[in-house]
């Protein structure tokens, strides 16, 4: 017999959606076979699985280890796809989120079973940490909160616990955490501007383009805002601050490829790749609202959120070295 304690990782969910990430292997028949004979009970009782679990719930398998061992087999993977991480650039950490200095040419998710990204990284961290055990791995996995491009370098923040990806979720959907970018152009771009736009998606050559519509009622796919404002510039290159108001795949470097400014080394939409390997483009912060914070020893610890008493946090990465180099060559 297994007996499953929840925690707050665990709260909030149903039964049958938190059995089928224990038990990962296992085909739902085989779940809710396990619920009706009353293999599987909640709290000593017979359960549907239709139930929302809180925190204090005792969830019991009457099944044989070697049962269990078989339809947990893919918690093997987690075991091959860490040891191939890296030591991460952490810029700020709480008991629910962290956000990360990722490097140009990591994935933000994996793509395919043998890649390593962000979420192997994190995961790996938190485990040599102690801040999460494989047991947790079992029932919660941390995950990324937003997405950069492989070769786009700079913030990306991620969940350690269910509360922090449901937390930074809802900032994200209200957008009221605010993402900015430093980007290298080609031209003079000397005024600031917000530019809009919609934005069509070519899923079979992961290509994005702008509606002819321009920002009309007319124009098809998804609405786009930009905002930038120009911090050193001559007349072959332009750094830019851009405020990225949607987040849109490729938004920027589709943007201003479509206003004559493709971005430094983006050989995708239209730069050249002769002073730099990869698109000129950095997240360098991103801002949030807090209610009141407590510092600790490289970082803030978050408090429990009031609206009326919030101020803002704001998380910067410096702008990395191969960006630097083509500013200090060029401008």
């Amino acid at each position: 017999m297994k007996e499953l304690i929840i925690h707050d990782n665990e709260a909030g969910q149903r039964l049958d959606k938190l059995l089928r990430k224990y038990l990962s292997e296992a085909p739902g028949s085989f779940i809710y076979k396990m619920l009706r004979k009353k293999n599987i009970v909640l709290n000593g009782k017979k359960a549907t699985g239709n139930e929302h679990l809180k925190k204090g719930d005792s969830v019991k398998l009457f099944l044989a280890d070697d049962t269990i061992a078989k339809f947990q087999a893919a918690g093997k993977t987690v075991e091959e796809s860490i040891k191939n991480t890296v030591k991460l650039d952490v810029i700020y950490e709480d008991q629910n989120v962290i956000f990360i200095n990722k490097p140009s040419g990591m994935l933000s998710q994996k793509a395919k079973e043998t890649d390593v990204s962000v979420v192997e990284n994190v995961t790996a961290y938190l485990l040599e940490s102690g801040q999460l055990t494989r047991e947790n791995l079992k029932t919660f996995r941390p995950s990324i909160c937003n997405r950069l491009d492989r070769n786009t370098s700079g913030l990306i923040v991620a969940g350690k616990s269910l509360a922090g990806l449901q937390q930074m979720g809802e900032l994200f959907k209200k957008r009221t955490l605010k993402k900015y970018y430093l980007c290298i152009v080609k031209g003079r771009i000397t005024e600031p501007a917000h530019i809009r736009g919609y934005l069509v998606k070519d899923e079979k050559t992961n290509r994005v383009s702008l509606s002819k519509g321009g920002f009309s009622k007319d124009a098809k796919g998804l609405p786009i805002e930009t905002e930038y404002v120009p911090i050193a510039w001559n007349e072959e290159m332009t750094l830019l601050k851009v405020h990225l108001i949607t987040g849109r795949t490729h938004q920027i470097r589709v943007h201003f490829a479509s206003i004559g400014h493709p971005l430094a080394g983006d050989d995708l939409y239209g730069g050249h790749r002769d002073r730099i390997a990869r698109q000129a483009l950095h997240c360098a912060r991103q801002s949030f609202r807090v209610p009141a914070y407590t510092k600790v020893p490289g970082g803030i610890r978050l408090e429990t959120p009031v609206e009326e008493h919030a101020r803002t946090v704001g998380v910067e990465s410096p702008l990395p070295e191969d960006m630097r180099a083509l500013l200090d060559a060029e401008i």
